[in-house]
């Protein structure tokens, strides 16, 4: 019998998480454009948003938290979102939403999540303007820990002593970076610390400012290509697949 644990990367910090039959989509950003960015590559393939169990939001910046994404997934959809952003959800007519600290945990299906920290500003939105920023450890048969947007931390080496898979932001959505982020060199810090048997970029080659491609493409694609050097040199013992929007990887 085939193992049917998997991640399918869908763009930017959107992924799929297939755990114990369990289906948990992160940050969902399932549009064309959001605001000033738009999507580069295949639109998310109806079946990545199929039968899903939970939303995990990390932060409420707009690229994580997308009110016209998440209407598409249904206002029903249980969501377990940071301290500090119930009230906005709600405000926009979402029914299962759970708040959750660093530390605290909830059940879905078969598998538990647990919040836990992550170093970035994740306020500043209106009825969510002192909302934090979480990370995400996904266990059960396999343990997945989803960074949400984070630069490196105090504590981040103990997160997780067994961890199958690290999904690790390595970029942005423009051709610069701002705090509170991870770029190439220091997700494979990250990767160090946390020794996860196999990592997942994300959050890179996924949006852009509209029009800004044309004459500044390489954030497009370096990011990619730099994280895979940087985990050859400083975590070689970590396996390393760097996904294309769309496509999918066994956790076997």
């Amino acid at each position: 019998m085939s193992n049917p644990d998997s991640v399918t990367y869908v763009g930017h910090a959107t992924v799929r998480v297939d755990i114990d039959g369990t289906r948990l989509l992160t940050d969902p950003v399932l549009r064309r454009r959001v605001g000033p960015l738009a999507r580069h590559g295949p639109a998310p393939s109806p079946q990545a948003t199929e039968s899903v169990d939970a939303v995990l939001i990390s932060h409420m910046h707009r690229d994580h938290a997308d009110l016209g994404s998440l209407r598409r997934l249904g206002r029903e959809l249980r969501m377990l979102v940071p301290p500090g952003s119930q009230r906005l959800f709600e405000r926009h007519g979402f029914t299962a939403v759970t708040e959750l600290g660093p530390g605290q945990s909830s059940s879905i299906g078969r598998v538990t999540v647990t919040a836990v920290d992550a170093r970035h500003d994740g306020g500043g939105r209106r009825h969510a303007a002192d909302a934090q920023s979480l990370g995400f450890l996904i266990g059960g048969r396999r343990n997945v820990y989803f960074a949400g947007d984070t630069d490196l931390f105090e504590g981040m080496e103990t997160l997780s002593p067994d961890l199958d898979l690290a999904l690790l932001p390595i970029w942005g959505w423009g051709p610069t970076l701002g705090s509170g982020h991870l770029d190439p060199e220091r997700a494979a810090q990250a990767a160090a610390l946390l020794s996860p048997r196999l990592v997942v970029p994300i959050h890179w080659g996924t949006l852009y400012p509209i029009g800004l491609a044309r004459f500044r493409p390489d954030q497009l694609r370096l990011p990619g290509e730099r994280f895979a050097a940087f985990m050859r040199e400083l975590a070689p013992h970590v396996g390393t697949r760097v996904l294309s929007p769309g496509e999918s990887t066994s956790l076997a």
